[in-house]
């Protein structure tokens, strides 16, 4: 292409495309969106999604595609083959030097490359760089390019600020006054461009001017975010009082700490939610909040209190974000969901856990009981600078316990209860949050809508006001409207809304049961028959998210169909995704839903639904439980309903995974279960999840979720779920420590096993109870029971069992110092596990045997033998026996006397330990830094 024929695509101004000295005509405002988003993204592929996002933004017609698709065939005649297709997206074939944003990046990386050297040459070549910008970039598109609008636009001030810096270092400081002037006048709360300003006037002998340009700022940051400037603009300002001639540079942008530098032994936690869009008002509740950082002689708490709707999470999260840089060790959040339609708070120990884990904390460190996470919750966060924010609490209960001990932490509570107990017990400053001034309530229409919008109808605006009750939830459901609409007048909206029937109890705020109906109404209207039918079912999920999967079991559709009514219902603003496929809404759209769904569903439509719902969760967890455990014992499930769909996991990789993405989901559903009359689910949905539970370390949730299913298994008159769930219980009750609690469930269970002939789950609960033996140190008779196990499983013919059994007797054999024996039960152990097709049961039975053989002196045989777990276990992806074979093995070479193969086998370990998190790892390094071998 020769240089007449090539084109130019200029983005940094009003869009336009130039091919040589002819510049293109492209009218359309779409058209030239389309090509704006291209230019952007020059020699790599656009999706259509990206591309109706960039005309439409999240409003788009049901046609967007093929508008889009129409919109780039045209672009192709005016523009010939510079865009092409690739799998149904779109590329334009252009260089970065094709494109002027490319041009300026360029040039503005090679000035600053050039000013470690030339700092005067540098400052030339930013200057011509801004050159390029023509005004305001990409004027003349749609809004859904304007946040790419202003991350350009933070490029070209960071671009000047770089440039005057130089100018500044070189002794241009005279010449830039004036524009810094005009600069900060556009910017006032830039701080880097104040202290360039600041700066020049110093050097130029206006100290004063200097002063009160810093006076200005002071004052505008404090009555607008009640905020202080920053350290370095402080700095400055203390130099130039000094009447330091040349104080040090002006600020510059915060470089990002070396490698080196970095902590990478503990985890800082970045838990807020996204920064409030389009936040207003609130000064005074701002102000009081930064008044509590400078109170550091004491332990800080605030507790944001008001009704629902209020914004009292919005203004949690937007002044955590404001002051987030202050608090260096990171910051915590949880939804606590007090006040949450499916009154399943979130309890404390839930929520300790989720920090802990955010704090680095390894699954196997957290001790079982409330105080003690609590006190370990506390000494992690002893000597660090943490914001605690507690979104949503139900009462004073709920938060005590998660309340930091440390003057250095910061914590804000919201709360619907003004949470009085704490304020007298731990000082806490209330922050009433009180419905919207209507000057407030005026600003965040205009943050939304534009004061321009506003001031055509300035009587409308009123009206929208008084009759959405200064409710700053139910303003912006009404901005979202008119966004939504924009043909409709505010004049009609607030109509609308005034004839609206039954209105005021549509707008009442006194109660999380009272919704805003008449409000969601809006939305709720605007969707396609299938959307509001899962929005009216969504409703019977316990929640807090739900994934595509469960939906398309509630409505009884494909996951395909079920995909797309979530996606139109998130466009809407009634669903929010909280993570990839998986969806959530906030607790008053939950309480419109179930109205709508008691309004427009029948009862036996519910139940259906909840039929479904329930099938997804225990054919999938069940399925899921034998991925983790074969070959496990089944339950007998009936089949599944039709619609019901169950998910297809191929490993255990796949199966834990699934597992962790739902563990929130399964204790409320199993008490939905419970409650709406699905016994059956609910004790064999409480069994699936067991193992898993009891691996992940949830043992709270689990003892909670099991006493559920034996009252559901007892009212269902089913004993055999009973006895399997006691069964579960006793094993949780063993791994909480609680051996009493896990003998007494453990009888019960074997008293009903007696009395139904159930020869199998007898073995079992010997098998367990073998357990709480062996933990008291009752050695023998843990073997006792250990035999009787294997007695009921010979019985009722059960090999697997029988297998399980021979090993366990086998290991406590080797316990007890009859090696010669264990070996022969392990023997028939491994021979039972190769015929059932039990490899798991074989790897831990190779490791058994080296085990015996180590101990009766056999280290070579013992070698072998460990060797052959290893194998499987490698296999079979299992990491932490691997390690504990490890260990055991280099144990094993150290009684041989060959060291280096112990440091070996040992240093093989430690990886996975790491990896896991396992408190292990470190007594391994401790014992591979005592006994590091000679070379």
């Amino acid at each position: 292409m020769g240089v007449a024929d090539r084109l130019e695509f200029r983005l940094l101004g009003p869009v336009e495309v130039w091919r040589g000295p002819e510049r293109l005509a492209i009218s359309s405002r779409h058209q030239r969106s389309v090509l704006a988003a291209l230019a952007l993204c020059p020699g790599r592929v656009v999706s259509v999604s990206a591309l109706v996002d960039a005309v439409w933004e999240e409003d788009s017609p049901p046609s967007a595609r093929r508008q889009v698709i129409k919109l780039v065939s045209r672009l192709r005649g005016t523009l010939g083959d510079a865009i092409t297709t690739r799998s149904g997206d779109y590329m334009l074939n252009a260089e970065p030097d094709q494109v002027d944003v490319g041009v300026f990046d360029s040039s503005v990386a090679g000035a600053r490359q050039l000013s470690v050297t030339d700092p005067e040459a540098a400052a030339r070549a930013a200057r011509e760089a801004l050159r390029l910008w023509r005004g305001p970039a990409l004027s003349g598109v749609t809004p859904g390019l304007a946040a790419q609008a202003t991350r350009l636009e933070e490029r070209r001030l960071s671009a000047l600020e770089d440039g005057f810096d130089w100018e500044l270092a070189t002794g241009g400081h005279a010449a830039l006054v004036a524009e810094l002037t005009i600069l900060v006048a556009e910017h006032p709360l830039r701080e880097r461009l104040v202290g360039q300003l600041m700066l020049a006037l110093h050097r130029s002998g206006r100290t004063t001017e200097a002063l009160e340009v810093y006076r200005r700022t002071h004052e505008r940051l404090a009555d607008d975010l009640a905020l202080a400037p920053g350290a370095e603009l402080q700095q400055l300002h203390v130099a130039i009082l000094r009447n330091d001639a040349t104080p040090t540079a002006p600020i510059s942008p915060p470089a990002p700490a070396p490698r080196s530098a970095t902590r990478t032994s503990v985890a800082v936690p970045r838990q807020l939610p996204c920064a409030v869009a389009g936040f207003t008002g609130r000064a005074s509740q701002l102000k009081e909040l930064t008044g509590l950082l400078d109170r550091n002689d004491t332990v800080v708490i605030s507790a944001i209190n008001g009704t629902a709707g209020v914004g009292k999470t919005a203004l949690a999260v937007h002044w955590s974000h404001q002051v987030a840089d202050r608090f260096s060790d990171g910051q915590l959040y949880v939804n606590l969901r007090g006040f949450d339609p499916s009154g399943q708070p979130v309890q404390p120990a839930d929520a300790i856990r989720g920090f802990l884990d955010a704090l680095g904390v390894p699954a196997q460190r957290i001790p079982a009981g409330l105080a003690e996470q609590a006190a370990l919750y506390r000494s992690q966060l002893a000597d660090r600078r943490i914001l605690v924010v507690l979104d949503n609490a139900r009462d004073t209960d709920q938060v005590r316990p998660l309340l930091p001990g440390s003057a250095q932490c910061l914590t804000v509570i919201t709360s619907r209860d003004p949470l009085g107990g704490l304020i007298v017990s731990a000082g806490a400053r209330a922050v009433p949050l009180d419905l919207m001034t209507t000057a407030e309530a005026y600003d965040l229409l205009a943050s939304r809508l534009g004061p321009e919008r506003l001031a055509v109808e300035p009587h409308a605006v009123s009206d929208l006001i008084e009759l959405c009750a200064h409710l700053p939830l139910a303003l912006t459901i009404v901005a979202a409207r008119v966004t939504l609409a924009p043909t409709l007048s505010l004049a009609e909206l607030a109509k609308q809304l005034r004839d609206v029937r039954d209105r005021l109890r549509a707008l009442d705020i006194g109660d999380a049961s009272v919704d805003l109906s008449a409000v969601f109404s809006w939305s709720y209207r605007t969707l396609s028959a299938a959307a509001a039918r899962m929005f009216r079912l969504l409703s019977l999920h316990p929640g807090p998210v739900i994934s595509v999967s469960a939906a398309a079991s509630l409505v009884g559709t494909e996951r395909d169909q079920a995909h797309a009514a979530l996606s139109e219902l998130t466009r809407a603003q009634l669903l929010t995704e909280h993570s990839a496929g998986r969806f959530a809404y906030h607790d008053l759209l939950r309480a419109y839903s179930a109205g709508k769904a008691r309004e427009d569903e029948d009862e036996q439509t519910r139940h259906a639904a909840m039929h479904r719902m329930l099938d997804h969760y225990l054919h999938t967890a069940h399925a899921a439980t034998l991925l983790l455990n074969p070959p496990n014992d089944r339950l007998s499930l009936v089949e599944s309903q039709p619609g019901a769909c169950v998910d297809e996991l191929a490993d255990d990789e796949q199966a834990w995974q699934w597992f962790t993405a739902e563990r929130q989901v399964f204790p409320a559903a199993i008490e939905r279960a419970a409650d709406a009359g699905f016994d059956t689910h609910a004790w064999q949905l409480a069994w699936s999840v067991a193992s898993f539970c009891i691996r992940a370390g949830h043992w709270t949730q689990m003892v909670t979720s099991q006493l559920v299913a034996i009252a559901a298994a007892e009212r269902a008159g089913e004993p055999h779920g009973q006895a399997w769930s006691l069964r579960e219980l006793g094993r949780v009750y063993i791994r909480l420590g609680r051996y009493a609690d896990a003998r007494a469930s453990l009888c019960r269970a074997l008293d009903l096993d007696e009395r139904l002939g159930d020869l199998v789950g007898q073995a079992r609960s010997y098998n367990t109870l073998g357990i709480v033996s062996y933990a008291q140190g009752a050695n023998p008779e843990a073997l006792e029971q250990g035999k009787a196990a294997y007695a009921l499983f010979h019985a009722a013919g059960h090999r697997a069992g029988q297998a399980d059994a021979l090993n366990a007797i086998g290991w406590m054999q080797t316990q007890l110092g009859q090696h010669a024996e264990a070996l022969r039960y392990c023997a028939q152990a491994l021979e039972l596990h190769r015929a059932v097709g039990s490899r798991h049961g074989e790897a831990d039975t190779w490791d058994s045997l080296g085990c015996a053989h180590h101990n009766l002196g056999e280290h070579q045989r013992a070698v072998v033998c460990y060797h052959n777990a290893l194998e499987l276990y490698q296999k079979l992806g299992a990491r932490h026996p691997q390690a504990d074979t490890l260990i055991r093995l280099g144990e094993t070479y150290q009684d041989a006397g060959d060291f280096h193969a112990a440091h070996r086998s040992w240093q093989q370990a430690l990886p996975i330990l790491d990896d896991l998190h396992h408190p292990d790892a470190d007594v391994l390094r401790a014992r591979l830094a005592e006994r590091t071998p000679a070379p």
